[in-house]
């Protein structure tokens, strides 16, 4: 059914639990995980900071994937969380999103929501995890 799952992630708490289903998933379904990280253009930091900071939170998401005997790959790229989800499901040719969602009220307002954006713009079946 399912053998590419791509799995969005900030580290959060959020996006840790969208991580373990997605994890979990691939591994009743025999699919391989595709974690992806955006280091957002919005954000005033170094990009070594913010590269490093990717690295590490796909490392965590990699780390998970093996203990539990599932391929992990992994995308870090600098750009739009909000914007290139459509873009990035496409190039990886993943065939379901896991993502979390969090955000609410002025936030939300304030910053877009990923999980929102990626639901109304991917073809693919999207799972948000609460």
């Amino acid at each position: 059914m399912f053998k590419r799952i791509m799995v969005p992630t900030d580290g959060s708490e959020q996006a840790q639990k969208a991580e373990d289903i997605a994890i979990e998933l691939a591994k009743e379904l025999d699919a391989r995980v595709i974690a992806v990280h955006v280091m957002d253009e919005k954000l005033i930091y170094p990009f070594e900071v913010l590269e490093e900071e990717g690295k590490n939170i796909l490392a965590k998401v990699r780390e998970k994937g093996k203990r539990m005997g599932v391929t992990v790959d992994e995308i870090l790229i600098y750009g739009n969380p909000t914007h290139d989800m459509k873009k990035i499901a496409d190039k990886s040719k993943a065939d379901l999103i896991v993502i979390g969602h969090g955000k609410s009220g002025f936030e939300k307002f304030l910053m877009g929501s990923v999980a929102e954006s990626t639901l109304k713009n991917v073809k693919i079946p999207v799972l948000i995890v609460k």
